[in-house]
This record gives C-alpha cells, structure tokens and sequence, in this order.
C-alpha cells in the first residue's frame, strides 16, 4: 500500500507541476485556448481524482 500511495502522490506532484506551467501558456498564446481545451479540462479532473484518491489513502490506509 505505501507503494501505492507514494506512486499517487508523484504522480499529483508532477501532475500539479505540468498544470501550473502549461495552462498559463496555453491561455498566454493565441488561439491555443480552443486547441488545448479538452486537454485542460482533462487535466483538471484527473488532479481532482488524484487529490481524493491521495485524500482518502491517506485517511483510511496510512
């Protein structure tokens, strides 16, 4: 399990990281909005999914 939950937690690191430094450069260069918008969203939601999973590991299992 502490395998896991380290392997989630990197993976919401770099998610995180690839987040804070794409979307202001996707918002920041023209026209590139409507080309990335799912890829955001997408993104978006995965880190939401990987904050509850880490969330709930770390209260039920850890």
């Amino acid at each position: 399990m502490t395998i896991l939950f380290q392997a989630l937690v990197l993976a919401l690191v770099v998610l995180s990281f690839v987040l804070v430094v794409g979307v202001p450069v996707v918002l920041a260069t023209p026209g590139e909005w409507q080309r990335y918008q799912r890829v955001i969203y997408l993104g978006a939601g995965v880190w939401t999914l990987l904050v509850i999973a880490v969330g709930l590991m770390d209260v039920l299992f850890i």
